[in-house]
Formats: structure tokens, C-alpha cells, sequence
């Protein structure tokens, strides 16, 4: 890396999180902001049931049933009730990759975590430090070491909170950073290098403490670098290191060790005899062993060749020894390894029923039978050591790289290629009232999934993958794959798949398949027959040149093949929908190609010649626009040489010249993915490293939408069109959608000039029934995402709040102070009248194609966005009489309206008037669903509707009317108890009203005495509630519930009558003859006049 670029890497991240703070504060003054779009809230929908990568586990110790978790790719776990239910506890930060977390000993409030994940993966991120917590991980500091990009381990000091140690084995990709051990001895306000690593390549991978002397110190050193091309994993830097004045001083441990160059080592000490040290050591070409020592370091003994498998050492390595038994310890691996013996044999855990790729555990501090394992699939719990487990499915950390989503009906479905968790499918939404759970996911193939592809149209078909290139094609009906990776014919060059490789069904026919590897297949067959479109596109190199470290390296040196992905690749690849012939294709070693005939002829931009971007470029994403042949976007990424700057480039004339899109981008935030509204054509969507971004106006201005998501690296984004969602992958929290985005085509700069705006539906409403028949006792530990609201969502702007004369005043008042000046006390009268100003209000009402009434829903009064969902329901009928309805009161259920037209409009009431605040919207209902049997008429049915509403507003008032005159009743016997004189007439008439009320309430609800056991005969209510049964689905009333509402009716007028007399006579008349005859007034009589 040249001086310039190692200089402007360096601010880069030093500066950024300070640059984005500031950016924040000063963009969050302006209307057209993030915080504006806080209300275009995406919705997480999982998946759990196979998690993601864990980095670490700390159980506290003073608490066992308290766990922190360091997700990989997911910032931090917590959990008080071990693993029932979890809660992230760092979405807010600057990153999301973290890789240590750690318990203060002297007191579990204080919590230390190091940021970016220590393995040599090609798929990791980066971090910006160490953050302290105070609290328990409410709040969090970052406490320096920003440059250090990965930390490895931190040590607190057992008795002085203040002294900290930090392993930090730095950039992976580059050179400098902050490397080495660093130590605090004010609780991290200001740092000390305290064992530097011998070059810029060189960092802490490991680090002990002997839990008997806390100035005893071990700590492992690692030297490797990894490019996009290779990965060298050993190197002359890599060592093993002891202190014994707290990590003032270090001396090399050698005696025993291998003399070449080392790789990765994972430390460990024995809990029981603290003398004893374990070290886990790599060596060139994925060999080496585990050794032992019985002095403290002094000399080593290599008991086994024991090193972490799969993918390679860089990639695990980590040891622990157990808490319960001397000289037990494992080693984290691809199949994790358990030894009795201090390191000599070693026996597989069982993994029958456990994802593999393991990295970090824990441990109880009294249950030698306790085992925490955390994987590439999550967490997993023992109480039996290991011989059963039990998988934590209620983490949804799913590292997705490509998304789909399908046009299945009526709900899409979503499928995303995962890191190491196969290719997983689920559903956008269910019909249950619960959300999505585990069991709506399912597999469609093995491996580490990758870009997935839907046939449009044609949900039956799809198509999976497994890195570098083995594609399938998975057909719905019969649950098979048909494998069909394209094959060279005899005599042509090996295939170079890409790690992710690209594949794209064709817009202009859905029989039309595109795959690459280092050519561009086409397939017009669904995948039976291949045919190359072209010759290499790349530019095919040598890697095993590339240098590494600052140097070449022979055959014998550290490569770790297993661990490189293929190279001189095509990474993406896009068809015009304009024109078919329009192809392109964007190489991992820094070319854009394109054919406008069909792939006869191809056309090469090198990036070295296109101005502002690096030469080294990957090409993350080559999208044709949806609209203009000539015009294409590309997304370029630098990270794997150290420059994490966002590239995103566009041409209109098919490559000749470029422009920068990126300019208004976060300096950090590297661009994944592009995506173009269908509709819009200046409407864009991006992924970045730490979010997800939109412009409207092709890309001059962007904007985060950060509602509803955490800080995660979104790796893909795509637009569901039917439904106008967006559908975005993340790599670490799984999959979220925006629902209809469409309020996105109309909020420009200078829409937002108007003081309101109101934005129905971007599509047709689903109208059904929710399903309510789920389980609600299947405990707490269960995932369960969320559905979008069940209704029409409506979304409005307001270009200011809505204040009182009250809010008006304060908000003067500040202003006031701060030019210097300071406010007078009101007038008595302005507070007075401040007091009565009713609060102002927002409110959507709801009309049917009509123009009829049907309902009313509350909106917020702030300035900005707001969505507000009608649930497709009338408005209430029933009486309202304060107190809560049961929730198996029948006469409190909501009518739904009809599929139809609607019509919603903005009002708002300040001061007591109302006025039209922006023009209606009209958005329609349409039924998704259709019974096996046919019903009634949708026109009966709103009919027997309309009757069941008048019949509930009768029924709801009679009942409430004889309940407040039961009420009175009572404080009629009270008063004439206190009545003075013959009182003989009052409790004669009394008794008369009390056995009236009896009456009715038998003809009403029955005999009570008749609830305890037995059959009970039909009554008023329970013929009522009979019919309005009929509302629990859409098939709508049968004959019985017609039958029974008849029955109901009838009885009902005459209650209605007597309930009537009851109020308007009898119980005033005897109220007012207490009255008269001296006694107390009671709740509801007239004035007492003499």
C-alpha cells in the first residue's frame, strides 16, 4: 500500500466515528433527514432456528444465570434468565462486529467489549475499539484503541477495576493500526503499549492471566495477512510472550516450541494448577500441535499434532480449559475436540444434533456437567456434558449474503444464501396474529448458501447454491434438486467460480439463466444446457505472486489454500431489462465488462482508468437501469487492501465515461448493493457496511433509514415489486423488509415544502381474517418475528408539531435564553388560559365508496413521517361506559368493513375546530382469501353486519344503563337506611325496583345460580353473542346465527322498554321520595330544593 493511501486508511478511521457524529447532529436539524425517516420502520423477520456466528461467551460469575454473548456479526447478547430470552444490548454503536466480551470480576455492572471478530475469515468486518459499559450494557464509552480494528482478548484486572488489559491483533488486510497488548490503569481513559509486536504485521492473538498473580501475564503473538486473492497465516512475528510485572515487561518463550515461523496460538491455563499452560499452535501449511507446560512457560512439551481443522487454524484455534477437572481441555474447531489428558488424545463432541464450527466457551462455576458452546450456528447448552443439547432458537443472527424474494401469493416468500447455514427460506408475513416463527423457515440446499434466484412469476421454481459455483435448481412440488453447475467441454481452461457466485434469471424469459465463473454462461433451459456467452473476462493472473507481508513467499510458507477462495473471477453480473442484449459483468480483480450484442462481443473498462476509484476494486454489484439501456450503476468495494471508503459509480453511455454517486456517503460505509425503484427512476436503495441508504434524487443526496434496524452490515437489498417492499439481507440480524416504501416516491425536498401530505397504500390492502388459533403456552423462549400491522397503513407528513399556546411560550422562552435574554412570567389569565387549551389533535377518518362514516384513527401531532394502520374495522359501537371490555366479551369484537374502495383524509383539531389538512387518498381491500364452501353474498353479509351493529349499540346501552341503575340501586338502599321516619312505603317500593332488575337480567344473561354446573337456557346474551360469532370469519352468517339474532331481537325490545321505564321513572321517582321523606340524595337525582 503506498504512503498516501496508508495515510488517508489511517484518518479514515480515526475520524469516523467523530465525523458521524457530527454529521448526525447536524443532519438531524434538517427536515430532509434520517430522523425524518424514522417512521419507515423495517421489520425484522428471522429467522432463528439456525442463528449465526459467536465469537464469545461470558457467564457471570456472581451470577450464573446471567450470560453476555459477543456475536461475530451482531453486536452484544444479554441474557438474566440463562438463554430463555436474550436482548441486544449494542445496536446502537458505530459497528456491529465485536469479538470479546468481558465481566468485570470485582463488579458484574461493568462490562468491557472489544470490537472486530480475531479469525483470518474472508467474510469478517472490521471494529473501532474497545467500549466499556458502567451499567450492565444499557449504556456504552468507547474507550480508545479505534485503530486496532480487531480485538482478541480483555483481561480485568481481579481486585482493581481500573487496571485492564487489552489484546489487540489489529488490520487484517493491511498493515499499521494499533497492535499489540495495551494496558489501562485508569479504567481505559488513556492506553500503554506494553508488548509491541515485532513488525506492521504482527498482533495479539491471545491472553492469559494467572488467576493466583494477576502481574503474571501470558500472551500470544500472530503474524498474517489476508487479500482478496490469498491468505498467508504464519509468519516470523508469531510467538508466545510471559510477564511478571503485570505486562511491563515481556520475555519470548522458546524452549520447546517450533523454531520456524507460527501461526495462530490459542492460549489457555489451568483454573486448577495455574502452573500448567496450554497452547494450540500453527504452523506452515496447516500443521503444528498442541503443547503443554507444566512451569509456567518455561519449557514446552508438544503432546498431539492437534490443530483447529475445516477452513483452517486462523479460523479457530481457541483452547479452554475446563473449570471442574485437571488437565481436560478443548480445542474449538470445525468437529471441537475434548482432551483428559492435557493435550495427548483427544475424542470428537458430539455433534449429532449440533451445527459445527465452534469458537468460543463457557463454563459454570459450580456444575461440572454445564457447558456453554458458541458456533458458527449459534449457542448451544449441555447439562450433561455434551451428550445432549440443547440449541438456543431464539437468537436470529443469520449472516445472509444474497437475498431473493419470490411471488408466491398471497404472502412472497424470502430466500437468502447464508454464511455457513445453507440457503433458508420463510415467509414475508403469516396470517397468524403471532408473526413468523422458526417452523415458517425451511432449506432449499446445503453448504455455505449464496446468491439465491427466483424464476418471476413462477414460484415453484428457484435456484440455490453452495460456494464457488454449485448450482441447483429446487422445484416446490417434488422438494428436489437438480444440480446443475455448468461443466467445461474437454480441452477448455478449469472453471474459477466465485466464492459468491453471480446468477440471474433473465427478465425477457424466465427460461433464461445466467451463471459466471471466470466466463458468462447462458442457459435457455431452466439449467439443463449451458453455453459460454464469452471468454475469460478476467484479468488472470498469478496469485501465488501476490505479495504478502511485504514480500513473496515460496511453496512451503504458510499459504492456507483452504482458506483462499478462487480468484480472477466474475462477482456480478446484470442483463438490461431494456434491451436482452445488453449484458454486464464485473469482475474481483477490478474490470467492468459489457456486450451489447449478446455476449458475441465484450467490451473491457479497466478501473484504473476510471477516475476516483482504486484500480484494486472489487465489483460488489453491477446493476442496468430499469429504465435507460446506456445507463448502469456499479458498487465497488476496496476493504480487502485496507480502504473502506464507499465507491458507487454510474455511466449513461455503456462504460465511456463515469460518475461518482458516493459523494454524500459516509466515509466508512463501503457499498454492498444497489437497487432501483420500478417506478421512480431517481428512487434508489443501497446496502452499506453499517446500514441502509436511499436517494431520491438519483443519488446527489442520500439518506440513512435507520428505523426499526440496528447498526448491521446490509449485504444485499431488492425490491419485492408486487407489494413495492424492500426486502434487505443483512450479514448478522437476518432479513428485513420495509413495507411499501411507495411514501418514498413522494417525500422529495420539495414535496416537504407543503405544511401536509397524506400517502394511502402503494398496493391493494389484504383483506382476511387474522388466524387466532395458536399456541400461547409454549413458553418465553420461543422467536417469534413480527407481521406488519394487519390493515391499510397510511402514511402522512407534517411539516411542523402541532403546539398549544402552552408549548408555543416555552419554545419562545428558549429562544429567548439563548440570545441572552430572559422571558417575563405570564399574566395569571394567558397561564389560566393556557390551562384550558385542549391538546391539539390528528386524525384520519375513513369513508367507504359511498361517502358513508366508517371510522376514525389517531394520528401523532409531531412534525415529520408518520404511519398509521386502520384495522379495517368500523368504529366502535358498543357503549361506553370506562371500564375495560373482557377480553371473551363477545359484544366488544370489531366488524370488519367489506373488501372494497375507501376513501382516508387528514384532519386536525386545534382549539376545538377542524380542518382538512392535505387531500384524500383512495386504497382499496381486496380478499386474499376464498373458502372451500361458498357463503353468503358479500353483500348479505354487510347487510347482517349492519344489522348487528344496531342491535350491539342497543344491547351495549341497555346493559350499561341497568348496570349504573343496579349501581344506584344500592346507594338507594343505603340512603334509606338513613331515612328518618316510617320508611315502611320506601322498602316496599324498593323491593318491587330490586326484583324488576332481577327480572331482567334472568331475561338477559339466565339464572346465575346456574353458571356454577349445569345447562344453562338460552338467553338474550347468549343468542346475541351466537350471532356476532358470525364476525369470527369471512364466510359471514349461516342460517342459525340469522335464526338466533331473530330469537334475540324479539326479547331484546321488550328488555330495552322495561330498562327504559326503570331509568326515566321508577328509580328517579324512588329516589326522590327518600328525598322527600328526609333521607340522603343519591347519584343521579334531581337537585335537592328544600
Amino acid at each position: 500500500m503506498n504512503v498516501l493511501l496508508k495515510a488517508a486508511v489511517a484518518v479514515s478511521l480515526a475520524c469516523a466515528s467523530s465525523n458521524t457524529l457530527a454529521a448526525k447532529s447536524d443532519e438531524e436539524k434538517a427536515l430532509f433527514s434520517s430522523k425524518t425517516f424514522e417512521a419507515m420502520k423495517l421489520r425484522n423477520i428471522g429467522p432463528a432456528y439456525m442463528s449465526g456466528r459467536i465469537a464469545d461467551i461470558e457467564v457471570d460469575q456472581n451470577n450464573p444465570s446471567t450470560w453476555y454473548t459477543a456475536v461475530g456479526s451482531g453486536g452484544i447478547w444479554k441474557t438474566v434468565n440463562a438463554g430463555t430470552t436474550w436482548t441486544p444490548i449494542f445496536d446502537k454503536q458505530a459497528v456491529y462486529s465485536t469479538g470479546d466480551v468481558t465481566i468485570d470480576p470485582s463488579n458484574s455492572n461493568i462490562i468491557w467489549v472489544g470490537t472486530g471478530e480475531n479469525n483470518g475469515g474472508r467474510h469478517i468486518s472490521f471494529g473501532d475499539g474497545v467500549y466499556k459499559s458502567m451499567d450492565g450494557g444499557k449504556t456504552w464509552k468507547n474507550m480508545g484503541l479505534k485503530k486496532s480494528e480487531r480485538i482478541s482478548d480483555i483481561i480485568i484486572h481481579p481486585t482493581d477495576s481500573n487496571t485492564v488489559w487489552v489484546s489487540a491483533q489489529g488490520p487484517l488486510w493491511t498493515d499499521g493500526g494499533e497492535r499489540g497488548l495495551y494496558k489501562t490503569t485508569d479504567g481505559g481513559e488513556t492506553w500503554k503499549l506494553v508488548l509491541k509486536p515485532e513488525d506492521e504485521w504482527t498482533g495479539v492473538t491471545s491472553l492469559l492471566i494467572d488467576p493466583r498473580n494477576p502481574n503474571k501475564l501470558y500472551a500470544a503473538t500472530w503474524s498474517r495477512q489476508r487479500k482478496i486473492e490469498a491468505y498467508v497465516g504464519t509468519g516470523p512475528g508469531s510467538g508466545i510472550h510471559t510477564s511478571d510485572d503485570g505486562g511491563e515487561t515481556w520475555t519470548e518463550l522458546k524452549t520447546g516450541l517450533p523454531k520456524g515461523n507460527m501461526g495462530k496460538i490459542g492460549l489457555a491455563i489451568s483454573p486448577i494448577n495455574p502452573d500448567v499452560v496450554y497452547a494450540a499452535v500453527e504452523i506452515d501449511n496447516r500443521k503444528g500441535g498442541l503443547y503443554r507446560s507444566a512451569n509456567q512457560g518455561q519449557s514446552w512439551t508438544k503432546m498431539s499434532d492437534e490443530v483447529g481443522g475445516g477452513t483452517g487454524p486462523h479460523y479457530y484455534q481457541e483452547i479452554f480449559a475446563d473449570k471442574h477437572q485437571f488437565d481436560r481441555i478443548y480445542i474449538a474447531s470445525n468437529y471441537s475436540k475434548v482432551s483428559d489428558d492435557g493435550g495427548k488424545t483427544w475424542t470428537p463432541i458430539n455433534t449429532k444434533r449440533k451445527h459445527v464450527d465452534d469458537h468460543a466457551m463457557a463454563f459454570h462455576p459450580t456444575d461440572p456437567d454445564f457447558v456453554l458452546i458458541g458456533s458458527d450456528g449459534g449457542i448451544y447448552m449441555s447439562h450433561d456434558r455434551m451428550a445432549n443439547w440443547r440449541f438456543m432458537a431464539n437468537l436470529p443472527l443469520t449472516q445472509f449474503y444474497k437475498v431473493a424474494p419470490d411471488d408466491s401469493k398471497p404472502f412472497y416468500k424470502v430466500y437468502g444464501g447464508t454464511q455457513d447455514n445453507s440457503t433458508q427460506g420463510g415467509p414475508s408475513r403469516t396470517m397468524r396474529t403471532e408473526g413468523i416463527k422458526n417452523k415458517d423457515w425451511f432449506l432449499t440446499l446445503g453448504g455455505d448458501g449464496h446468491q439465491p434466484a427466483v424464476e418471476p412469476g413462477n414460484p415453484d421454481i428457484m435456484y440455490s447454491q453452495w460456494q464457488q459455483g454449485n448450482l441447483a435448481r429446487h422445484d416446490f412440488k417434488t422438494r428436489e434438486n437438480v444440480y446443475i453447475k455448468p461443466q467445461p467441454l474437454p480441452g477448455d481452461p478449469a472453471e474459477r467460480f466465485n466464492w459468491d457466485a453471480p446468477v440471474n434469471v433473465s427478465t425477457h424469459d424466465p427460461k433464461r439463466v445466467y451463471f459466471a465463473s471466470q466466463r458468462v454462461w447462458r442457459s435457455d433451459d431452466r439449467g439443463d444446457s449451458w453455453t459460454p456467452i464469452s471468454g475469460d473476462l478476467t484479468k488472470n493472473g498469478n496469485r501465488m505472486h501476490t505479495p504478502m507481508m511485504g514480500r513473496t513467499w515460496s511453496v512451503e510458507a504458510g499459504w492456507d489454500l483452504y482458506a483462499m477462495s478462487e480468484y480472477h473471477t466474475i462477482a456480478n453480473f446484470s442483463e438490461s431489462p431494456v434491451n436482452e442484449n445488453i449484458l454486464w459483468a464485473g469482475t474481483d480483480d477490478g474490470l467492468i465488462q459489457v456486450t451489447s450484442d449478446g455476449g458475441k462481443n465484450w467490451k473491457k473498462i479497466d478501473l484504473k482508468r476510471v477516475k476516483g476509484v482504486p484500480a484494486t476494486a472489487y465489483v460488489n454489484d453491477i446493476r442496468a437501469d430499469l429504465f435507460d439501456p446506456n445507463t448502469v450503476y456499479v458498487a465497488l468495494d476496496n476493504h480487502k487492501y485496507g480502504d473502506f471508503k464507499p465507491y458507487l459509480i454510474k455511466s449513461t453511455n455503456l462504460g465511456k465515461t463515469w460518475k461518482s454517486l458516493a459523494k454524500d456517503l459516509p466515509e466508512n460505509h463501503l457499498v454492498w448493493r444497489i437497487v432501483q425503484d420500478h417506478v421512480n427512476k431517481d428512487l434508489m436503495f443501497i446496502g452499506t457496511e453499517f446500514g441502509i441508504f436511499f436517494t431520491v434524487d438519483g443519488g446527489k443526496k442520500w439518506i440513512e433509514l435507520n428505523g426499526g434496524i440496528p447498526t448491521i452490515s446490509t449485504r444485499d437489498v431488492k425490491i419485492q415489486r408486487r407489494e413495492n417492499d424492500l426486502v434487505a439481507g443483512t450479514f448478522g440480524r437476518g432479513i428485513y423488509i420495509l413495507d411499501d416504501y411507495t411514501p418514498l416516491r413522494t417525500l422529495t425536498e420539495k414535496a416537504m415544502e407543503q405544511d401536509a401530505i397524506l400517502m394511502g397504500p402503494g398496493r391493494p390492502v389484504k383483506w382476511y381474517q387474522e388466524d387466532t388459533n395458536h399456541s400461547r403456552t409454549d413458553g418465553d423462549d420461543r422467536f417469534v418475528a413480527d407481521n406488519p400491522e394487519h390493515g391499510a397503513t397510511l402514511t402522512y407528513f407534517l411539516k411542523d408539531s402541532l403546539l398549544t399556546a402552552k408549548a408555543l411560550r416555552q419554545q419562545a422562552e428558549k429562544e429567548l435564553v439563548k440570545k441572552e435574554k430572559y422571558p417575563k412570567y405570564p399574566t395569571w389569565e394567558a397561564i389560566e388560559k393556557e390551562n384550558q387549551e385542549p391538546k391539539p389533535a390528528v386524525y384520519l377518518e375513513i369513508r367507504d365508496a359511498e361517502g358513508n362514516f366508517v371510522d376514525r384513527v389517531a394520528g401523532k401531532t409531531t412534525k415529520g413521517i408518520h404511519r398509521v394502520t386502520w384495522d379495517m374495522e368500523y368504529a366502535a359501537n358498543q357503549a361506553i361506559t370506562g371500564e375495560k371490555a373482557s377480553m371473551w366479551d363477545p359484544f366488544a369484537i370489531g366488524r370488519m368493513v367489506m373488501p372494497g374502495t375507501y376513501t382516508a383524509t387528514l384532519y386536525k383539531r386545534v382549539k376545538g375546530e377542524v380542518s382538512q389538512l392535505a387531500t384524500p387518498v383512495e386504497f382499496e381491500l381486496q380478499a386474499i382469501t376464498e373458502g372451500a364452501v361458498s357463503g353468503p353474498t358479500a353483500e348479505s353479509i354487510a347487510e347482517f353486519s349492519e344489522q348487528l351493529k344496531s342491535v350491539q349499540r342497543r344491547y351495549t346501552s341497555t346493559t350499561a344503563v341497568l348496570n349504573e341503575a343496579t349501581k344506584t340501586l344500592q346507594t338507594v338502599r343505603k340512603a334509606i337506611d338513613q331515612t328518618p321516619g316510617n320508611i315502611s312505603t320506601l322498602e316496599s317500593t324498593y323491593a318491587e325496583v330490586q326484583a324488576e332488575i332481577n327480572a331482567i337480567n334472568l331475561a338477559l344473561t339466565g339464572l346465575k345460580s346456574r353458571d356454577r354446573k349445569g345447562a344453562k337456557p338460552a338467553n338474550i346474551s347468549s343468542r346475541l353473542g351466537y350471532a356476532m360469532s358470525a364476525l369470527w370469519s369471512s364466510y359471514g352468517p349461516t342460517k342459525q346465527h340469522r335464526q338466533q339474532f331473530g330469537f334475540a331481537q324479539q326479547g331484546l325490545e321488550d328488555v330495552m322498554r322495561r330498562v327504559s321505564t326503570l331509568q326515566e321513572k321508577t328509580i328517579p321517582n324512588l329516589q326522590q321520595s327518600v328525598i322527600d321523606a328526609g333521607g340522603p340524595w343519591t347519584s343521579g337525582a334531581a337537585v335537592v330544593t328544600k
